[in-house]
């Protein structure tokens, strides 16, 4: 047991909704007395009360003073914020895990888009709740940047649980751990729940992505778990860019390379504007490294949330340079990066002609692939059919598309 009979764990400020706040004494005497404050506690009083007992019980305490102040947390969360507060005080391997939705049981692709992806705090359940309804490529929940170092160690309660129980509606799920070698710890909270993809914060050397395996690897095993989990190292500092193609190299589940720009330009010691020619030479680094590696490179986000015009030169600019997403930190930036990201009536013409080319010359068993007087090899094939796929996820162009265009060939 703690040297402490009293912890604390949540938020109760007056922003932090869908949240709890509580506090748990551990007594010698006296059987468990919980008082509950909740808004909504006339309609779930009852229930909050038979949640608390439950978790009190599965840890074995017959003794204690738990006060619970809700303002409108799900199960799953109220559940973390005692459970944080619980090992605190003890000492226990003893989990109280929420039902693993069936909908969350879902795995990633090596190569699907990820033009956007969206962070969230990993302490903060109200920017979770509903973010799968904003339809971002990916989800980040951040353990790292975005959460107090007070508030860490409760993140990851709330990020596992999460994880398990909240419906992110077939969202690719990310969770950023901390630098390591202290995110190695957080690993033992997002493995054994359906992460899709770890992201490697400060990664500067292929040293990093082999412990970050080695530590998979173990949970796995002892976890009897079989599917592939993703690696997308960050790479935010001047030694990072220089070691960035030895990165991308580093394992075969490594799928990106992500640039972060707050941190990059520190470490150099220039200011980010929204030009970006500071970060140039990084940022080519990068996409050059990723491509010739087979990856996908990740842009840096967009702080300046409030401005949706230099977002768009932004987005424009990360585009013609190579990109292949770009992160976000709040959903509204979600329509911009999305339609300046997605290809244009131009790039999707010349994408369908290749793509017919390709499979008429296939049908009639040439092994020469021509457009007109230019040929066509496997690596603009495959290009050509990246850009239709997302025009297609992008609701740019039919499924049946091609069923269309002959329809349209044959009545003219």
């Amino acid at each position: 047991m703690n040297s402490h009979t009293i912890e604390t764990a949540g938020n109760k400020g007056e922003k932090d909704r869908s949240d709890c706040f509580v506090s748990l004494e551990l007594t010698s005497s006296g059987g468990r007395i919980i008082e509950i404050t909740s808004k909504v506690g006339a309609l779930y009083g009852d229930a909050i009360l038979e949640l608390a007992k439950d978790i009190l019980s599965h840890f074995g305490i017959e003794h204690a003073h738990l006060i619970i102040e809700d303002k409108g947390a799900l199960p799953f969360v109220m559940a973390a914020r005692i459970e944080a507060a619980i090992h605190q005080l003890l000492d226990t391997s003893k989990e109280y895990l929420p039902e693993m939705l069936p909908e969350n049981l879902y795995a990633t692709a090596r190569d699907q888009h990820r033009i956007s992806r969206l962070y969230l705090p990993g302490n903060t359940p109200g920017l979770m709740i509903n973010a799968g309804l904003h339809a971002p490529h990916a989800i980040i929940l951040d353990l790292e940047d975005a959460v107090a170092v007070h508030k860490k160690a409760e993140a990851r309660y709330l990020v596992r649980n999460a994880l398990r129980h909240l419906d992110f509606k077939g969202v690719e799920r990310m969770v950023r751990i901390n630098q390591i070698p202290a995110g190695l710890d957080d690993l033992d909270y997002i493995i054994p729940h359906n992460v899709n993809v770890v992201v490697i914060p400060k990664c500067e050397n292929a040293e990093q992505i082999h412990a970050v395996n080695s530590r998979i690897s173990s949970l796995q095993h002892s976890h009897n778990l079989e599917r592939k989990i993703w690696l997308l190292p960050i790479i935010e500092s001047a030694s990072g860019i220089i070691r960035c193609f030895e990165i991308a190299l580093a394992a075969d589940n490594v799928i990106a390379l992500a640039i972060g720009l707050e941190d990059y330009t520190a470490d150099i010691g220039v200011q980010r504007t929204n030009e970006g020619t500071e970060s140039l030479f990084a940022r080519c680094q990068l996409i050059n490294a990723c491509k010739a590696a087979g990856i996908q490179a990740l842009d840096s986000v967009f702080s300046d949330v409030g401005d949706l015009d230099a977002l768009r030169t932004y987005v424009m600019q990360s585009k013609s340079i190579g990109f292949d997403g770009i992160g976000c930190i709040h959903p509204r930036q979600l329509k911009t990066i999305h339609r300046y990201f997605a290809p244009d009536d131009t790039e999707i013409e010349k994408a369908k002609r290749i793509a017919i080319a390709f499979t008429r010359a296939t049908e009639q068993g040439l092994g020469v692939v021509s457009l007109g007087t230019k040929m066509i090899d496997a690596p603009i094939v495959k290009r050509a059919q990246r850009t239709i796929d997302l025009a297609i996820s992008l609701g740019l162009l039919q499924h049946d598309w091609k069923s269309t265009d002959q329809m349209k060939t044959s009545e003219s």
